[in-house]
């Protein structure tokens, strides 16, 4: 009886609300806007005069917080030199990078050492495209206005992506310097490389849901697939060069002193060099206060690879956040994070305060939402990953400010590092990418649960760029 009420409340309530009839703007309206507006208030010209000549930025940036923050750190990680993503959205990529680079640098003794970021790029279309097609053939038999249709046509692939997009490649095609395969114009500036990509899968996928829903049996299917596949495989080597399968490399350390040459394989490379590290070993951890904490959730089709792992966190509060990535910094070991890095950003001294600028005072009005009310209505999400490599903390060892390694090369920011408060931590980071043995063991059995399956389109979940 009491469930027959429940339904019967909600669909007069729900009749109720479709009910209210929707309104335009009348002559009174406007009139009533119009006059709400004193074109003669000397507070409204000068703001009015100032806003229309001069970017929104550059007029709310709070001068009571200017040359607040320093750059200095009781705790911070050594790491290797500032890179550069250049016109792409491989953050991820090189945030993952750059946590293994000072490691080699530290064992060979070098000056410097670079990762090749097109040789994981390269992989990284691939993989996309061929799990794009194949999820364009498994719902197939879904109208192309069908949710789920509809979000993998919007943008079959993309240069974004997570921690877990990193490990899957890895584990699949190692790593190679930089020499191995250099960056090429297309890897720096991937936004027409994208679009040609998209604009063939577009097309191929369309012919793979015809051929699904007009009788051809899988074995045709798949052929017709891998031949799409050589497609993909072309544009990608036009643009990028072709991936090497073996290479010779020798290192040469600070000291001028020359290595033997030695050839290697790309999965040798990384396993000779990296032989402990293992991608089992960190789990990604997330704040997301519009959901239950002390979870574990997955995305559905947010992998790079088909046979690889999705995107899959557990979720918990800042304040568990904040002890695991201080003992992590204390152990000398940085750690991947992404976060929504426009938010309260100045470029000018590489600042993320929560009150960097002041459009409240400049606008004359309130801006309110909270963290969990930004990500419902997409106004915040993680966008960009770095790496979190130092803390400063009070007398009590409580944390007052951090510090981003950034890709975006050293003329950004501070020598191209970023300084953040512990107060922007709370509203603006969103996950971050720790080795087990700095998570609790409750946690961490958190990960033998079942996840909480969570669609690709959910608003959290932008793929860091």
């Amino acid at each position: 009886m009491l469930k027959k009420w429940v339904i019967t409340e909600f669909i007069v309530l729900a009749a109720s609300i479709l009910s209210i009839a929707q309104q335009s703007l009348s002559d009174q309206d406007l009139q009533n806007l119009r006059q709400g507006f004193d074109t003669e208030d000397a507070n409204n010209i000068a703001i009015m005069n100032a806003l229309t000549a001069n970017g929104v930025k550059k007029l709310a940036v709070n001068r009571k917080k200017a040359g607040k923050i320093d750059h200095h750190f009781k705790y911070k990680v050594e790491v290797s030199g500032i890179t550069s993503q250049e016109k792409s959205g491989r953050c991820w990529m090189f945030t993952s990078l750059n946590s293994l680079r000072p490691k080699l640098i530290q064992d060979k003794n070098l000056s410097e050492f670079e990762f090749s970021t097109n040789y994981l790029y390269f992989y990284d279309m691939l993989e996309k495209s061929n799990l794009f097609l194949e999820n364009c053939i498994a719902t197939a038999d879904q109208p192309m206005e069908a949710r789920k249709v509809e979000w993998l046509f919007k943008n079959p692939i993309g240069d974004g992506g997570v921690w877990n997009s990193f490990a899957n490649l890895v584990d699949k095609y190692g790593l190679v310097p930089q020499k191995a395969m250099p960056e090429t114009y297309h890897s720096n500036n991937t936004s027409w490389l994208r679009r040609i990509l998209n604009r063939k899968l577009r097309e191929h996928a369309l012919s793979l849901r015809e051929m699904s829903t007009t009788g051809s049996d899988e074995v045709s299917i798949r052929e017709q697939k891998i031949e799409m596949m050589h497609d993909v495989y072309r544009i990608l080597a036009l643009s990028l060069g072709v991936p090497p399968q073996e290479f010779e490399y020798r290192f040469v350390d600070k000291d001028n002193k020359i290595g033997e040459t030695k050839q290697y394989t790309p999965l040798g490379f990384y396993q000779e060099h990296f032989p402990e590290y293992d991608p089992d070993n960190y789990v990604m951890l997330m704040n997301d206060p519009t959901r239950d904490y002390y979870k574990l959730y997955e995305i559905e089709y947010d992998r790079n690879v088909m046979e690889g792992q999705n995107w899959q966190y557990i979720n918990l509060p800042n304040k568990e956040l904040k002890k695991i990535a201080v003992a992590s910094i204390k152990d000398k070991d940085a750690m991947y994070v992404s976060c929504d890095v426009g938010k309260q950003l100045s470029k000018d001294d590489g600042s993320l305060l929560v009150d960097n600028y002041d459009f409240a005072s400049l606008y004359g009005m309130p801006f309110g939402m909270d963290k969990a009310q930004r990500i419902e209505t997409r106004e915040s999400g993680s966008s960009h990953a770095m790496l979190l490599m130092a803390v400063d903390v009070d007398d009590n060892e409580k944390p007052t400010k951090w510090q981003f390694e950034n890709s975006w090369g050293a003329d950004y920011g501070h020598d191209g590092y970023l300084t953040f408060s512990d107060e922007w931590f709370d509203e603006y980071l969103f996950r971050i990418v720790p080795h087990k043995k700095y998570i609790d063991d409750d946690i961490l059995k958190i990960l033998d649960e079942e996840p909480v399956m969570l669609p690709p389109w959910d608003p959290m979940f932008m793929q860091d760029m």
